[in-house]
């Protein structure tokens, strides 16, 4: 109970510490910190490294308030948290520390500052949690541990212990909070996409009133089935499904891009979610700008209009070229007008970076960015494309953390980084295409980096398919996000399950590919492609899922 004591605080001061880049920062001092009803306080100020953007707090704060047991050793700068289930030993200056005698890696060091023995929250906090609730009104955040009974506990008999699950399409603001009892951190992420471009899974219908019942029948089956997370595409083409001041409105919800539905989409999806204790994470198709080259029904907002030189027409569509950071900027900014208005869980990228369809005679037209942006700091081209991406990547994620510590950040790339023939280091496969040398996504660096949460690659392929088989695939993205701190979640092609594609003629093989990430405690979770494909129940697919969570 110390440890999980400790634990509290440290999530807590995550939770309030804007996750900046400079080396030391005064506290928020009107938030309140409550463990089981109790005010707890403290005399020194967390920070973030600006190296390994790592978040430190004061080992004083633990024996001063908590009474865990605490030994520090002056002469070997090492310190010993020694809890009855657990014991914890890390040292100045070494990138490594130890659990019970089993080796970790860590992402940043003990150090001293102005006195204070500093050490890394992430590695005391992984794993562990507690409940927490934001009171608003009062600038308190509430701690309650399993065993609390008292206000904010999850275990107080006075609240419901389900969330209302009836729907009249309409938003009940007394309960649009998110719900306390998600049951992602204990059953792991069991992910939907739901894609909104070409209206492929939502929305089927019109107007304001009927979307609305659509969602809400959605969210019904999709957590019937034993979903607990949904991925919602909020910006499909450069358009949004939420009031925006830089992007028009989606033509997929009325039909005219850039009209008014009547509603803000988002707003109500989000709080849909959180009344079934479902997380809401954000999608958006970061460089997509148009879904063809039909400029006439655009509206006068859309960045293709707006912004000529920031768009190149490619493949009978128009991309923004992630070559200008003037461009890429507008990206992070449409993103971060999400972050900020909305109560969402997490931001979501998917795959669409440079265009997958490039060929020696079709080209991506940026000739004249490279020879205008590049400056000699890369020797090729792919390289520089790959720069771009890199500090797209790095410079949203450091505006949603900044902002909102809690949200998570993460991308779903193709599910093949490189092939062991290109590069001995990549995947046993034989993909025709690769995320770092097709798309430039880069994950490695945004892995080894830290610069997203989690990483949710798209291994849409059976465990049978020569060229790109289900577990080795799995193997190497396992192994690639160990001991990093970066979360991993599986894509899966649920879709394809009766085609005939090598590996699906049965549904056992979704299945199948769930025990396979059995093996591996990093992979958290799974999103499978997508909402419509699992309402269609191939070859009783969903009795079979329910059956495997134990439903």
């Amino acid at each position: 109970m110390k440890m999980v004591r400790v634990i509290a605080v440290f999530l807590v001061l995550l939770m309030i510490v804007p996750s900046i880049s400079s080396t030391l920062h005064a506290a928020d001092s009107d938030i309140k910190i409550m463990l089981d009803g109790e005010q707890i306080q403290g005399d020194a100020a967390p920070y973030i490294t600006s190296k390994s953007n790592v978040t430190m707090v004061p080992l004083r704060l633990v024996s001063e308030n908590l009474k865990a047991k605490i030994a520090w050793n002056q002469s070997t700068s090492t310190v010993t948290i020694t809890s009855d289930k657990q014991v914890l030993v890390l040292t100045s200056g070494q990138n490594t520390a130890t659990i019970d005698n089993k080796s970790v890696s860590l992402d940043a060091s003990v150090e001293m500052k102005n006195g204070r023995v500093m050490v890394p929250l992430r590695f005391i906090g992984e794993g562990l949690g507690l409940d927490v609730n934001w009171d608003q009104a009062n600038r308190t955040v509430n701690l309650a541990t399993s065993s609390y009974q008292g206000t904010g506990s999850k275990n107080n008999s006075s609240k419901p212990s389900t969330p209302a699950t009836t729907n009249t399409g309409t938003t009940d603001n007394s309960n649009s909070g998110k719900a306390p009892t998600s049951t992602v951190a204990k059953d792991g992420l069991r992910g939907a996409w739901v894609s909104t471009v070409y209206n492929l899974d939502w929305p089927a219908t019109s107007g304001a009133t009927k979307q609305k019942q659509e969602f809400s029948k959605l969210l019904d089956d999709l957590q019937g089935m034993g979903i607990n997370a949904v991925f919602v595409q909020v910006r499909p083409a450069g358009d949004a499904l939420y009031k925006s001041s830089l992007m028009p409105w989606s033509k997929y919800l009325t039909g005219t891009q850039g009209k008014d539905p009547g509603y803000d989409p988002v707003e109500y999806m989000v709080a849909e979610a959180h009344k079934r204790g479902m997380e809401f994470h954000a999608w958006f198709n970061p460089f997509r700008a148009t879904t063809d080259a039909n400029t006439s029904k655009l509206a006068s907002n859309n960045v293709v209009l707006k912004h000529p030189d920031w768009v190149i027409k490619f493949d009978n569509k128009y991309y923004l070229n992630p070559g200008i950071p003037a461009a890429r900027q507008s990206v992070i900014d449409t993103v971060m007008e999400v972050v900020n208005n909305y109560d969402i869980d997490g931001v979501h990228l998917d795959d669409y970076f440079y265009p997958y369809s490039e060929t020696a005679s079709n080209k991506f037209g940026d000739d004249s960015t490279y020879a205008s942006y590049n400056s000699g700091k890369f020797k090729t081209k792919a390289d520089w494309r790959r720069g771009n991406i890199n500090s797209f990547v790095q410079q949203l994620n450091t505006s949603i953390h900044n902002s909102k510590p809690a949200v998570k950040f993460g991308i779903s790339p193709f599910g093949v980084w490189r092939n062991k023939s290109s590069d001995i280091t990549g995947s046993d496969t034989k993909a025709g295409v690769t995320a770092y040398d097709t798309t430039y996504a880069d994950t490695r660096t945004w892995i080894k980096n830290g610069w997203i949460d989690y990483i949710a690659p798209q291994v849409y392929w059976s465990m049978t398919l020569p060229v790109a088989r289900y577990d080795k695939v799995v193997d190497w993205w396992a192994n690639e996000t160990k001991n990093t701190g970066v979360d991993l979640y599986i894509g899966h092609a649920l879709y394809k399950i009766s085609t005939p594609e090598i590996g699906w003629s049965s549904s056992n093989e979704i299945i199948n590919q769930l025990k396979y990430n059995e093996k591996y405690s990093n992979i958290k979770g799974s999103i499978f492609f997508s909402a419509k494909d699992l309402k269609k129940n191939p070859q009783g697919v969903l009795a079979k899922l329910r059956s495997y969570w134990g439903l």
